[in-house]
């Protein structure tokens, strides 16, 4: 896959059944639909599936930054979730992050459909994400990927992964023991 292929574009209402085609019946992955760190987990749950798509649907209706998604020759082909850290409360969940979450973008997932994988697509999307990140007043770009230490699954790296994230200048902030991490692009 050449880099001039790939054109990136923010999701809007206009793109809903493009970002529905890439997600297939399934929500990308389990009836998430990119809703995992947008609500509570016991939310979540109880929402899987459709619910949680038609949440997302709702979001992205509402004119909310919600992601980015991917082409190639009108094809949707990958996703990337980022906004204001604000809009993903569930981060929580699992980091102590730092109060400040004022200017600061979170990139929360990726999902590459499964023909497009290991060529360069979430580098691009990551990319991508960072500039449409500053150029809406981002000060600081975080990340969560992942170390990869072993094959990945379909589902394991869907937060990204480590290497990625190092090659557009993120700098690690914080690791724990397995392999998860934080990583920021400060401007």
């Amino acid at each position: 896959m050449g880099e001039n292929q790939l054109t990136i574009y923010p999701l809007t209402s206009e793109r809903w059944s493009d970002f529905e085609r890439l997600f297939g019946k399934d929500g990308a992955h389990g009836g998430c639909w990119c809703m995992w760190w947008r609500v509570p987990e016991d939310q979540f749950e109880r929402q899987c599936g459709e619910t949680n798509k038609s949440a997302m649907q709702e979001i992205v209706n509402s004119g909310k930054v919600t992601g980015i998604i991917a082409y190639i020759d009108a094809q949707p082909i990958g996703w990337c979730s980022l906004g204001p850290r604000e809009e993903f409360p569930s981060l929580h969940r699992y980091w102590n992050l730092d109060g400040d979450n004022k200017n600061t973008w979170s990139v929360v997932c990726f999902f590459i459909a499964k023909p497009y994988r290991r060529q360069g697509v979430k580098t691009q999307l990551l990319k991508y994400a960072l500039e449409y990140a500053v150029h809406n007043g981002a000060k600081v770009v975080e990340g969560f990927p992942i170390e990869a230490r072993e094959e990945l699954t379909s589902y394991s790296g869907f937060t990204g992964i480590e290497s990625v994230y190092r090659k557009l200048g993120f700098t690690e902030v914080y690791r724990d023991s397995k392999g998860q991490l934080i990583m920021k692009y400060l401007l």
